[in-house]
């Protein structure tokens, strides 16, 4: 190969190169722009307030739970359900005054109704619907401060629904009753607040 054939040659895979390289960079770009779209200024300043109103239960949780007799590693069965019903009653006297809205306030309420609209469309949205709505949940009394019926079927919020939600601590959880978002305490069971119509 003579010198200008070599030079061509290395001025085209310079050239290809750099078209690769914008395109990559080009295609990260655009994901970064659908992601800021996606998340608004206003939507970011709803999931910052719940997550804190979230935290704000924790706090009270822990300082109730801090002041209740500490179990042994020798408990019994039924020592530990006396635990849990004390907790839970501690809990809701200290949570006396709440009420639906507290912490779905409504706009956090229409960003978890849009979020689930946008990201499951056609067939996963019968699918989702299908997997929340054949569970057995009728019956339950969606109740703030009371306790989510033990002998009423757990509905498991699908991975692709939670990645898209915003992030709760361990303590507590989300759970589907028929098309009704709850927020419920993982130990005591208790209905910490719920919405309607969170299924589209």
């Amino acid at each position: 190969m003579n010198n200008k054939a070599a030079t061509l040659l290395r001025a085209a895979l310079t050239l290809g190169l750099a078209l690769l390289l914008g395109s990559i960079v080009l295609g990260t770009n655009t994901v970064q722009e659908k992601q800021k779209s996606t998340f608004s200024v206003t939507d970011k300043a709803v999931i910052t307030a719940f997550e804190e109103r979230v935290k704000e239960y924790i706090k009270l949780r822990e300082r109730i739970k801090e002041r209740l007799p500490k179990l042994s590693k020798d408990s019994t069965p039924e020592q530990i359900e006396a635990h849990k019903r004390a907790f839970e009653q501690a809990l809701r006297a200290a949570r006396g005054n709440a009420k639906r809205g507290d912490i779905f306030t409504p706009a956090v309420a229409d960003y978890i109704r849009r979020t689930i609209k946008a990201e499951f469309q056609g067939k996963d949205r019968k699918e989702l619907r299908k997997t929340i709505l054949e569970a057995e949940t009728q019956g339950v009394l969606m109740r703030v401060n009371y306790p989510y019926p033990e002998a009423k079927e757990l509905t498991e919020m699908p991975p692709t629904v939670l990645l898209n939600l915003p992030q709760l601590p361990k303590e507590v959880k989300y759970r589907f009753v028929g098309q009704n978002m709850l927020l419920v305490d993982r130990e005591t069971g208790l209905i910490l607040d719920y919405m309607l119509d969170a299924l589209p």
